[in-house]
């Protein structure tokens, strides 16, 4: 897949819809891919994003001492692997061999990005906080990849054909984008 690098600016129209997101994570030689619904646009001017991430998994630990990540945003083609991922713990498995995703280097974060996702954002930790069972790890983008196909640097194109997010209901229940319409 070719991807083009655009502007920060618009990146948050990459994940204010709500879609599913794979967070890759890199720590002294380990890599691993977190399933992640739980994340959010929170500011322009830095882009940041804060992404809820439980403690007990295994990305929890290799993002607080890397204090790095990429999310990575993958469409309805990459279902499978999405679910695979959130049902295996990255201690045990290596999520890119079994979902047989491929990782690519970045350029700002040793973490690697997923060749196959559409949309790859290189992401610094700025702050984390304890909440419950989750940490909220707020994050500031540092690059953005997309394959100018989904995105025209302004807007989604989720009404193409074919070009649809993911967005989980739970256990193995997702859903895909609808149709964008006017607000008029």
């Amino acid at each position: 897949m070719i991807k083009k690098e655009f502007s920060l600016e618009y990146a948050h129209r990459l994940l204010n819809h709500g879609c599913v997101v794979l967070v890759t994570s890199h720590f002294r030689g380990i890599n691993n891919i977190l399933t992640l619904s739980w994340q959010m646009p929170i500011s322009s001017r830095p882009k940041l994003f804060a992404l809820a991430i439980s403690k007990k998994h295994f990305s929890n630990k290799l993002i607080r001492k890397s204090k790095e990540l990429a999310i990575n945003v993958p469409g309805r083609n990459l279902i499978k692997e999405v679910h695979l991922c959130g049902s295996y713990s990255g201690k045990k498995v290596n999520k890119f061999d079994k979902a047989k995703l491929s990782p690519i280097a970045a350029n700002f974060i040793t973490a690697p990005l997923i060749e196959e996702c559409f949309a790859n954002i290189e992401c610094k930790v700025r702050n984390m906080y304890n909440l419950g069972d989750h940490m909220l790890f707020i994050v500031e983008a540092l690059r953005v990849l997309v394959d100018p196909k989904w995105f025209d640097g302004n807007f989604l194109k989720l009404n193409d054909s074919g070009i649809e997010t993911l967005h989980h209901l739970g256990k193995d229940l997702y859903m895909v984008s609808g149709a964008v319409i006017k607000a008029r």
